[in-house]
């Protein structure tokens, strides 16, 4: 009886194609991509020479500025008030340490605010003059203060702290690196402090000046200025 034998065939491993990359290795490589980006451009900015080489220009190309409505003014304003405050803003993430999640901006900010006085809520009622037109009565309404202006030339950011997916999150942002919140802060804290000046009380002080040295000049001899309804 004849035994036939047959050969056996030899399995081989699967070999996968050259040139593909597993998907860890994509991803730590995007990773290590942005970090160069990121250290490169800390490096460009203290470079001035690379800095200029690689600079971007900026064109304005906005459009005319359309005047939109036209609005009659009554009030005097008597006086204006310069202030300036550090804001020193920190946001953290409640479970990750500053260097991975969290911002600290230390930002001053500069600006006016206005005091005047609204004449145009005076009435017949509010003015008083004798026979002789010699003495006249005015009582006019407190002066009250403007909304605080910040100024951009004069407020500038000291310092920014930000984390690596702070600043990651940056480079997918239309506004990296706002100012925005401490800027609001900035604004609020200057119309605090103009409230607990005496800037309103200034404002009274020059607008009854100003109000005696006009009806004198017409002839009256005696000018009372009083405010309060």
């Amino acid at each position: 009886m004849t035994t036939s034998i047959e050969p056996t065939r030899e399995t081989k491993p699967t070999r996968r194609p050259p040139g593909r990359m597993p998907g860890w290795a994509k991803v730590l490589t995007a990773v290590v991509v942005v970090l160069v980006v990121m250290f490169a451009g800390i490096r460009l900015s203290l470079l001035p020479g690379l800095r200029d080489l690689f600079g971007t220009q900026t064109n304005d190309r906005s459009g005319p500025a359309l005047l939109q409505s036209i609005q009659d003014m009554s009030r005097y304003d008597a006086a204006s008030g310069n202030f300036q405050v550090v804001v020193d803003l920190e946001k953290d993430a409640k479970y990750l340490p500053d260097a991975i999640r969290g911002t600290r901006t230390l930002y001053v900010g500069a600006g006016t605010v206005d005091a005047y006085v609204d004449l145009g809520k005076i009435g017949d009622k509010n003015v008083t003059v004798d026979e002789d037109r010699t003495s006249a009565t005015l009582r006019l309404p407190h002066a009250q203060l403007g909304k605080p202006a910040l100024d951009p030339d004069r407020s500038y950011a000291v310092s920014k702290q930000r984390g690596l997916l702070d600043r990651l999150g940056d480079l997918f942002s239309d506004n990296p690196g706002g100012e925005q919140a401490v800027q609001k802060l900035a604004v609020k804290h200057i119309g605090e402090a103009a409230k607990e000046s005496e800037l309103a009380k200034r404002a009274e002080t020059n607008t009854t000046g100003m109000l005696q040295g006009l009806l004198r000049s017409l002839g009256f001899k005696e000018v009372k200025v009083s405010y309060g309804t």
